[in-house]
C-alpha cells in the first residue's frame, strides 16, 4: 500500500556516521575537496556550483561553508532547509528550492531522505550553510534517480538550515471526556507509545466526519497553509485492524496540508490545536472512496489517533 506520507506530492529528494573523506588538493572549481559554490556563497543566496573534477570522494563529506548560531540539529527535529543538487560531474542542478518561497521540511534521522541528507545534517546548527558531498550508496546507489541522477552518481548539495522544531514524543493536553458509546476510543497514554484505537463492536460507523478532541492542547490553531508534523494509529473500522502507525517506526510524519489528497485529513486537522490528539472518523466520500487501497478495502470507513505535534509555515 501507498503510506499516507507517500500520498503528498514530494521532492525527488524524497525517493529514497559515515566519516568524512577527502579528495586531495584544492583548485579554482573545488574547496575544501568539493565543488566550489562559484556565485551566491552566503547563506541566503542562490548559490551556483562548479563541476565537480577528479575522483569525488568515497565517504560522505561535510563541509561547513558558514556556521549559524542557532540549536544543533537532533534526531527527530524537523529541520526547515533551501536546497541545490548537483551531480559531481553535472553542470546545472538536478534539483533546488532556492528562489520558490517554500523550505523543504525534513524529520532528521527518519529515513524520510537519503541517507546522506539523515548523515550530514544531525549535529549541525540552524543557521547554517553546508555542502554536502554523497558517495552512491548514501544516495541513490546503482538504480540512480530518473534521467538526471544516473547509476552510482557522487550527489553534491548546497543546503541552508533556515529553521529547526524540536518535535515532543506525544500530545500532552487537557483530557476531553470520550462520552459516545458509538465512537471509537482512543488511548490518552503521553508516553510516546503507541496510542490504542478501539472500534466499537455492532456500532454503525458515521455518515459523517468525526474530528473530536481526546487531549486539548493550548498551541496554535492549525491552518490550511502549514505543515503539521504527526504521530498516528490508523484503522479501518470494519475489521478494527491497522493499515498503517507511526508508532512502528517510533517517527513522526510531516504532511503539508496544501497538498494532502485525503479530503477527511485536511478537513479534521484544520482548527485543530498544536498539543492536541483527536479522534478522526472518516467516511469513505472523505477518504478512499470505492477505490481499494493496499490492504483498505474500497468503501471504507477510516478511524485515526492523531497526534498534532507542531506546525511549520510552508512558506
Amino acid at each position: 500500500m501507498r503510506r499516507l506520507a507517500g500520498l503528498l506530492v514530494v521532492p525527488l529528494l524524497l525517493l529514497s556516521t559515515a566519516a568524512c573523506g577527502d579528495s586531495g588538493s584544492d583548485s579554482a572549481e573545488t574547496k575544501n575537496g568539493a565543488p566550489a559554490i562559484t556565485k551566491g556563497a552566503k547563506f541566503g543566496e542562490e548559490p551556483t556550483l562548479a563541476k565537480g573534477k577528479g575522483t569525488p570522494p568515497k565517504e560522505l563529506k561535510v563541509v561547513t561553508i558558514s556556521e549559524g548560531d542557532g540549536p544543533a540539529l537532533k534526531k527527530g527535529d524537523v529541520a526547515q532547509v533551501n536546497y541545490l543538487g548537483q551531480v559531481w560531474d553535472g553542470k546545472e542542478p538536478f534539483d533546488q528550492s532556492f528562489g520558490k518561497g517554500k523550505p523543504f521540511d525534513v524529520t532528521i534521522g527518519a529515513g524520510q531522505v537519503i541517507k546522506g541528507w539523515d548523515q550530514g545534517l544531525e549535529g549541525k546548527k540552524v543557521g547554517s550553510r553546508l555542502e554536502l558531498v554523497i558517495p552512491p550508496d548514501l544516495g541513490y546507489g546503482a538504480q540512480g534517480s530518473g534521467e538526471k541522477i544516473k547509476a552510482n552518481a557522487t550527489l553534491v548539495f548546497v543546503v541552508d538550515i533556515v529553521k529547526g522544531t524540536s518535535i515532543p514524543a506525544s500530545a500532552k493536553g487537557k483530557e476531553i471526556p470520550q462520552d459516545n458509546k458509538d465512537l471509537p476510543k482512543v488511548g490518552v497514554n503521553t508516553d510516546g507509545k503507541e496510542v490504542s484505537v478501539t472500534v466499537p463492536k455492532d456500532a454503525t460507523p458515521p455518515a459523517k466526519l468525526v474530528s473530536d478532541y481526546v487531549l486539548e492542547g493550548d498551541g496554535a490553531v492549525v491552518k490550511d497553509t502549514d505543515n503539521v508534523v504527526v504521530k498516528f494509529n490508523g484503522k479501518t473500522w470494519k475489521d478494527d485492524k491497522t493499515f498503517e502507525s507511526t508508532y512502528a517506526t517510533d517517527q513522526s510524519v510531516t504532511w503539508p496540508l496544501e497538498q494532502l489528497s485525503v479530503k477527511g485529513l485536511k478537513e479534521g486537522l484544520l482548527g485543530k490545536k498544536v498539543g492536541s490528539r483527536i479522534l478522526l472518523v472518516i467516511p469513505p466520500d472523505a477518504g478512499f472512496g470505492d477505490k481499494e487501497q493496499g490492504t483498505i478495502p474500497a468503501n471504507s470507513t477510516l478511524v485515526f489517533s492523531l497526534d498534532i505535534l507542531a506546525v511549520t509555515p510552508s512558506s
